[in-house]
């Protein structure tokens, strides 16, 4: 059954985790399932479904759902000024529980009213009773900003979007730190589709004189060109 991934830190002790979502293992449903409250179900989701930081969950109020386009979620770079923003793409099922929980709100207060540290230690404590549960000791190594690691990486490798797009939604405006903190290892699923993506082809050499085979990359997607 796939599982997690774990990956080394360059400076410190622990480990990056990335949470597998295939259908046979949804990490990432299973941590969501963890809640104790909706506030801490869209902390969650927020993290692992939008990619955002802990201090941008903190933050995100009902006017930044509705003021974005449908299905997407207007992030901000500065809460206070609110002067530029990105907007990244979520599920239907998270701005339901956004509009479940916000109704009769004031639309310009955080969704989620605790400190970001609280969100941590929201994830870790969830963490734990996954690791419980299933004695992967991966668990004890996530925290909240593994989920937007986890995000990154599966729009990327699982759903085939471009890396420049993942980094507009995400907020990263250095290849470098995407490439070395975010991505990781392509996983062997991801790998299998990409290969199957391509085929190479031989052609008829028999009703040729020309003793040398020819070879044409040929794609199961039609060209935009």
């Amino acid at each position: 059954m796939p599982t997690m991934r774990l990956g080394d830190y360059d400076e410190r002790d622990g480990k990056r985790v990335w949470l597998s979502q295939t259908e046979q293992n949804n990490e990432v449903t299973a941590l969501i399932d963890e809640a104790k409250s909706p506030e801490q179900e869209i902390a969650f989701r927020l993290g692992a479904q939008a990619g955002l930081r802990r201090e941008e969950i903190a933050s995100v109020t009902p006017n930044d759902f509705t003021h974005a386009p449908d299905g997407f979620l207007r992030v901000w770079n500065d809460y206070a000024k609110r002067g530029k923003y990105r907007e990244t793409p979520i599920p239907a099922e998270l701005a339901s529980s956004v509009r479940t929980l916000a109704y009769n709100r004031n639309p310009d207060e955080s969704i989620v009213s605790v400190k970001p540290n609280s969100i941590y230690r929201w994830v870790k404590r969830a963490a734990q009773s996954r690791y419980a549960a299933t004695g992967n000791k991966g668990w004890t190594y996530l925290d909240v900003h593994d989920l937007r690691r986890t995000w990154g990486g599966h729009l990327l490798w699982d759903c085939g979007v471009l890396p420049a797009v993942v980094m507009s939604w995400g907020g990263w405006e250095d290849w470098e730190t995407f490439r070395n903190h975010y991505l990781g290892e392509m996983s062997p699923a991801a790998a299998e589709r990409e290969r199957e993506k391509i085929s190479f082809v031989s052609s008829d050499t028999e009703s040729r004189n020309d003793s040398s085979p020819v070879f044409q990359p040929q794609t199961k997607f039609p060209s935009p060109y």
